[in-house]
């Protein structure tokens, strides 16, 4: 038995609460994990895990080796660090997090570019639009649109300030009327992104600096940016809209942005990871090139 690994394994276990997030964490096969695990059982002489069906939880021997462990792995990883920090080269998978509608439209932009510029690196790429814990999950690093991130014990690296634009065909403004201030959007159909706190309720800042809110309403709500902006594309009402998402239809004339009087809080983009004495050579790599990539405004 390759005791180091198996150590690993109960580890990944514990951290990720469960064999098979473990293992797709170490991309070994659920089968090895578990058997890494009770082979470590074995040869302590005690049991490490109370097992379910659906759950499970460290007994007392377990909470004290999973201690023991944490600080023996972490030690071999700042040795493995202090090497290749010699070396100079980020090299190894890179788990990136990502907004669905920022992973496919945004970042696959100058993903590849990346990885051409860093061939030791390989990237584990998941987009989704639900809160992820990255250390639970095992990513190396987030990025993230948000107009206020939550207190975490996570770094936060500001890349960019992405504004929300009010878009719509040149048709539907035809066809329904151009809005002239915030107000005028309750006789319009809103597409609305569901995620949104308040999303029927947007507030605005006026060129006099006056505040102005109003109720919207619409035939569609969705949690895709994209799907939003297909709708609008397809002439079916006025969307609010990342900048990122519809700056290139905008500069087209195919979609019209309206109300650019009036302000609203604008999303910032950030790469968050997680706190730790030494920053990983492929997380510094990612976070300096999407630095340098947003430095000029790109929206």
């Amino acid at each position: 038995m390759d005791q180091l690994a198996a150590m690993k394994s109960f580890r990944a276990v514990v951290e990720t609460q469960g064999f098979s997030a473990a293992a797709a964490q170490l991309q070994i096969s659920h089968t090895a994990v578990s058997r890494q695990v009770q082979q470590l059982e074995a040869l302590l002489g005690v049991q490490l895990l109370h097992r379910t069906t659906r759950r499970f939880a460290l007994t007392e021997a377990g909470q004290t080796y999973y201690a023991h462990s944490q600080q023996i792995l972490d030690q071999l990883e700042q040795a493995a660090f202090a090497v290749t920090q010699h070396q100079g080269k980020p090299s190894g998978v890179l788990r990136i997090n990502a907004p669905m509608s920022f992973g496919l439209e945004e970042l696959s932009l100058w993903l590849p570019a990346f990885l051409a510029a860093h061939p030791g690196v390989s990237v584990d790429l998941v987009c989704n639009d639900r809160f992820v814990d990255l250390i639970e999950e095992g990513f190396d690093v987030a990025l993230r649109l948000a107009y206020q991130l939550s207190d975490s014990t996570l770094v936060v690296k500001r890349l960019a300030v992405c504004d929300e634009w009010w878009v719509a065909t040149p048709g539907y403004l035809r066809r329904h009327g151009t809005p002239q201030v915030p107000a005028d959007l309750a006789t319009h159909n809103c597409l609305v992104y569901s995620l949104m706190q308040k999303a029927t309720q947007p507030h605005f800042i006026g060129p006099d600096g006056t505040g102005h809110s109003v109720t919207v309403r619409g035939s569609l709500q969705a949690n895709s940016g994209i799907a939003l902006r297909a709708a609008a594309m397809a002439g079916l009402g006025l969307a609010l809209s990342p900048a990122f998402l519809v700056h290139r239809e905008v500069a087209r004339g195919e979609l019209v942005r309206v109300l650019g009087d009036y302000r609203q809080p604008p999303l910032t983009l950030s790469a968050l990871y997680p706190q730790s004495r030494h920053l990983s050579p492929k997380v510094r790599a990612l976070v300096d090139y999407a630095a340098e990539h947003y430095r000029t405004p790109r929206w």
